[in-house]
């Protein structure tokens, strides 16, 4: 969950570096550091907090060089503070970062300190600079010895590498972290994100798993896990660098929220024609992966998991043949059945989540394909899967997840109109979904218009520590999704339940001072769920509904509506999603969280 920023350029870095771990605050921020290389000696500043710290201390205590490595800390071994702040170094010549977890580090640190190293942090990385100074000092190149360093390593990393006695190289390796190349002009790069590099490149390669690269100002040369030099593509960051921007917004939250209506055309663009999806959107040979497919098994994490439970309600009833679901960390620890012509399908933002990838690289042998649906065409869960859909969502600064959800919510319907076409999906049923789908854009924009009524609904939480969120049917992981939100942000503690458990246990907790937010489309199940609300008020709970149509439901004391315009029912859990994001950003900004960084959370969660 780290970031990483290096640089090796004929220009000073430290500028470079600093913006780099600015775009990968979202990654992690408890502390950030910095090492620069000039004349012959490692300069280094660390400083615990966000990367607004270190850029104070860089003006009191300017660094200069043309080669150096830079971090942004989410703590995972040893907590928040100066010593345990990357760069991490052995001695005075040697610095490491590092994104990952080391999985082995205590025998290795016993090891070590028996050998004389002496340890001033708390955490794994530092191993990983002791190993490679005892390498170096038995004679091995820089090359060869990080190498060797990484043979000793269990776990996952992505690592950047400078030495003094080296002041021309900035070695970098990777394996199951998220780690990019930057090809500059007569400069080169790495970093965890392509979104840290933006303002000096859009050129970008990819490391396979067990690479080491060594960057040089005018050359990069990258070797593969057996020692052989490989040639790795280069690629061009398709996004616009107003992403990186809030703009006029006083968040990237809110930004990312009214970011929606775009983002749903970009989803759809170009995946259909004449009413009909275009299966070649998702890959070569997927018409013939889809003919074939009798099952399907999503796995996924977090926002991702609620997405892919409002599509096993849509594959059930429109295809008809069997989903299953799954939380990442869960599936990969327990022996799986998955019967023939299973289609695994994960999903992830980055995709690069750690626990997701881990249970592709688990079962794809064992699978008819595998699919990802992700938001980065570079990820290592696209490269590493049978087939893919791209989000197309542009890069989400934020946290808490929201264009990210509706654009795969949006995906997953177009996976499931392939596979349904192949089962109880008719020709017609299929272009009302497309058309459906395209009245998402001018939909999105009008619920975007509730946003001065949702803020004023957002006033009644401001002294709240607990909520309630109901829904039914695929409306359920939506307020799962809701419930996420409101926590994640605000701090207030929430659960999503089926309005049909409440009477179950939930009940028990209604009160005045318990928030009940409910969704109600006006479906098939509207009125069991006017009699699971009239439960809550029959016990003094206070409601907060958003209700599918005017005609559905209708405020009175004790029960505040918000009535959203009527859509295509197949539409609903993607529209009211919104809402509930709106809900939850201005109860958070009322009670004065840090809504793009909540505490103790990172966006991309790179390690289990």
């Amino acid at each position: 969950m780290c970031g990483i920023v290096g640089a090796i350029a004929a220009r000073s870095v430290a500028g470079i570096l600093l913006e780099g771990l600015r775009r990968l605050e979202y990654r992690g921020y408890d502390s950030a550091g910095m090492a620069v290389l000039d004349h012959g000696q490692i300069s280094r500043l660390r400083r615990i907090g966000k990367v607004q710290a270190l850029a104070e201390a860089c003006e009191k205590q300017p660094l200069a060089g043309h080669l150096g490595i830079a971090h942004t800390r989410w703590a995972t071994h040893g907590k928040p503070s100066e010593q345990n702040a990357h760069p991490h170094m052995s001695g005075e010549r040697l610095a490491v970062v590092h994104n990952g977890i080391i999985e082995n580090f205590e025998p290795l640190k016993r090891e070590l300190q028996q050998q004389g190293y002496v340890f001033t942090s708390e955490t794994d990385t530092e191993v990983v600079a002791h190993l490679l100074d005892r390498e170096l000092k038995q004679g091995l190149t820089l090359v060869d010895g990080l190498r060797q360093t990484l043979s000793y390593l269990e776990g996952a990393f992505a690592l950047g590498v400078i030495h003094a006695d080296s002041p021309e190289q900035l070695l970098t390796a990777r394996k199951g972290s998220p780690l990019v190349i930057g090809v500059g002009i007569g400069e080169n790069f790495i970093a965890s994100d392509q979104l840290a590099l933006l303002p000096v490149t859009d050129r970008f390669m990819f490391l396979e798993d067990g690479d080491i690269a060594v960057l040089e100002v005018e050359r990069i040369q990258v070797f593969d896990a057996s020692g052989d030099v490989v040639e790795r593509a280069v690629t061009t960051f398709e996004h616009g660098l107003g992403n990186a921007d809030k703009g006029e917004f006083r968040h990237f939250m809110l930004k990312e929220i009214y970011e929606q209506p775009r983002v749903m055309q970009a989803v759809l663009e170009g995946r259909t024609a004449s009413g009909l999806l275009l299966e070649q959107a998702f890959g070569s040979g997927a018409s013939a992966v889809f003919d074939q497919v009798k099952q399907v098994q999503i796995v996924a994490c977090g926002t991702s998991y609620h997405a892919g439970m409002v599509a096993k309600y849509w594959i059930e009833d429109l295809v008809g043949i069997p989903c299953m679901v799954e939380v990442a960390s869960e599936f990969r620890y327990r022996p799986v059945v998955l019967p023939e012509g299973t289609l695994l399908l994960t999903l992830s933002q980055s995709g690069e989540t750690a626990d997701t990838l881990a249970a592709l690289r688990e079962v794809k042998q064992r699978v008819l394909a595998t699919l990802a649906i992700c938001n980065v065409p570079g990820s290592s869960l696209v490269r590493e899967s049978d087939l893919s859909l791209m989000t197309n969502a542009g890069p989400e600064i934020g946290v808490a997840s929201t264009k990210a959800f509706t654009s795969q919510l949006v995906a997953l319907m177009l996976t499931t109109i392939a596979l349904g076409r192949r089962h109880s999906l008719t020709a017609e049923r299929e272009t009302e979904l497309i058309a459906a789908l395209q009245q998402l854009p001018e939909l999105l924009q009008q619920l975007l218009q509730l946003d001065g009524a949702i803020e004023q609904m957002s006033t009644h939480f401001a002294e709240k520590h607990h909520a309630l969120f109901l829904g039914r049917n695929s409306l359920y992981p939506v307020a799962m999704e809701g419930a996420l939100k409101l926590k994640e942000i605000s701090y207030i503690h929430a659960e999503a339940y089926p309005a049909g458990e409440l009477k179950h246990g939930p009940l028990a907790l209604v009160d005045k001072e318990m928030p009940v937010i409910a969704v109600a489309p006006r479906n098939g199940m509207l009125d069991k769920l006017k009699a699971n609300l009239q439960e809550v008020r029959a016990r003094g709970g206070e409601l907060f509904v958003f209700a599918g149509c005017e005609q559905s439901i209708q405020p009175e004391d004790g029960v505040h509506v918000i009535h959203l315009p009527e859509m295509p029912a197949i539409l609903d859990p993607i529209a009211f999603t919104l809402p509930l994001q709106l809900l939850s950003y201005h109860v958070a900004v009322l009670k004065g969280t840090d809504v793009d960084q909540p505490r103790n959370l990172a966006k991309s969660v790179t390690v289990e």
